[in-house]
């Protein structure tokens, strides 16, 4: 909660400093998917906040109405995060890869791992086998908010460095790349966050299995 409400700070503070360059989101997004030789890519507006994404079954960068029409340095760092994935997949990133893989694994076991926990926790002397079912299914939830640290990362660091002018047409000013370069880093520790709660939810897990098992 504390590390989300950093980023909403961060991103209302940037969204107020104007780019000097005077693109707007969709045009950042569209110029680094073109430097990149990506031109299969739809650059598009979602409804919502910070709901930013790249969508790898319809090729789409998919951009908050904040972010779309914003032109200022968080709506072009946010724009360029995401069009980092769509250069990830066009050059076949391993972790990207991987991670889309587990992605129908992980939306079949958060629909019913909870579940499987919670009865396996108050059936665990009759039937301890339940319980390792379910921690073996959120197991794989922990994996892929592990797997999605290096992607978000990788796809910072192309965002960047493209931003910079090393890959492209020079868009930020060397001040304005450092409060980019802020504010994706802040919206990295969400994820940082998720995938440590993860693992110790995880961890709670198994000291409960094992303590049953003792009992037993």
């Amino acid at each position: 909660m504390i590390i989300s409400a950093r980023l909403r700070r961060k991103f209302k503070k940037y969204s107020e400093v104007p780019l000097a360059a005077g693109l707007s989101g969709k045009e950042v997004a569209e110029k680094m998917l073109q430097d990149n030789g990506i031109y299969d890519v739809k650059v598009v507006s979602v409804e919502g906040f910070l709901s930013d994404h790249y969508n790898p079954q319809n090729k789409t960068v998919n951009l908050s109405p904040d972010v779309y029409g914003g032109r200022n340095i968080a709506a072009a760092a946010v724009a360029a995060h995401e069009c980092g994935h769509a250069v990830q997949h066009a050059t076949a990133y391993g972790m990207l890869m991987l991670r889309s893989r587990l992605v129908p694994v992980v939306q079949f076991s958060s629909g019913i791992v909870q579940w499987i926990l919670l009865i396996g926790i108050f059936t665990i002397r009759i039937f301890p086998g339940l319980l390792l079912a379910g921690i073996v299914l959120f197991a794989l939830t922990t994996l892929f908010s592990l797997i999605t640290l290096p992607v978000e990362f990788n796809a910072s660091r192309r965002a960047l460095a493209w931003l910079n002018g090393s890959r492209g047409a020079m868009i930020m000013t060397a001040t304005e790349h450092e409060k980019a370069k802020d504010a994706l880093w802040w919206a990295a520790m969400t994820y940082v966050i998720a995938a440590v709660q993860s693992l110790l939810t995880l961890f709670y897990y198994i000291m409960i299995f094992l303590g049953g098992q003792r009992r037993n």
